[in-house]
């Protein structure tokens, strides 16, 4: 049995401005997805340019933030803010959904593709493989804050969280989050999408990976005190990923059965430019 071991959240502070971890990797994530998309313009893998991918990037981190943090307000917690509404601004208390984030990503892709004559799916297949790692570095941030720990457990690497208010061992379902939704699907979404594929075959695979992963993991993870389990014994997790995994399997099965498409990842080849090419 390990003790979690209390992480100062602050990463740095310099007089009154400080740096927590949690918005350190957030910062990586943006920095890699940067790194790794730059890596696969360089291979002609997607029609996107630098220059697309910069400003990409900007909108996507918008939203991220925006995204996630209404998903969290309208899914998780929507009784407290529908009484007291100013706390949805007070992001520096926590409170973050992933799928709410995706949600904002999605519309941002959306905008961006429609503003720069792409397709959706040509952004979000670039985007797709980017996005694993940085997932990863955010379940490392809940890690360090001692957050989101795992339901009560007797394996031999079950971990106390002290701040769970318990002496019990629980699963360090962040960790597990970060290997399986982070570092396993990354894997996978890379070596997928190494080669050219049919327009949305990387996109609906990511919904499939990152669906199963969620809706695995959640079996060890904490439910949310003000929610609970939900109906058949699901998290709100769970339920969200759902339609994740269905949408992911039509997108990926549609892709597939219009099979190889010329142009850099599967991207047709009477496509639009971009302006910023």
């Amino acid at each position: 049995m390990f003790v979690h071991p209390q992480f100062n959240p602050i990463a740095l502070q310099i007089g009154p401005v400080a740096i927590r971890w949690y918005g350190l990797m957030y910062l990586i994530a943006f920095v890699m997805v940067m790194v790794l998309g730059r890596v696969r313009i360089r291979q002609g893998l997607t029609p996107l340019s630098v220059r697309d991918l910069d400003d990409l990037v900007f909108f996507g981190m918008l939203g991220t933030i925006l995204g996630g943090r209404l998903g969290y307000v309208l899914f998780y917690q929507f009784d407290h803010y529908l009484h007291a509404p100013l706390d949805a601004f007070k992001v520096w208390q926590g409170g973050m959904s992933f799928h709410g984030g995706l949600l904002g990503v999605i519309l941002a892709m959306a905008w961006f593709a429609r503003s720069r004559r792409f397709t959706f799916f040509q952004v979000s297949d670039l985007v797709a493989p980017l996005v694993p790692l940085g997932l990863a570095a955010g379940r490392f941030g809940n890690f360090i804050n001692g957050e989101l720990w795992g339901r009560t457990t007797t394996v031999p690497w079950g971990m106390v969280f002290p701040e769970s208010g318990s002496n019990e061992p629980r699963h360090p379902s962040e960790l597990y989050e970060m290997g399986l939704e982070g570092l396993l699907l990354f894997a996978v979404m890379w070596w997928f999408s190494s080669k050219k594929r049919p327009t949305g075959a990387i996109s609906g695979l990511f919904l499939i990976g990152y669906g199963l992963a969620r809706f695995a993991v959640e079996f060890t993870r904490e439910p949310d005190s003000f929610l609970g389990l939900l109906a058949l014994g699901l998290s709100m997790g769970q339920w969200l990923s759902l339609p994740m995994i269905l949408a992911g399997a039509i997108i990926l099965g549609l892709a597939l059965r219009r099979g190889p498409i010329s142009g850099p990842s599967g991207a047709e080849a009477t496509s639009g430019k971009s302006s910023g090419a």
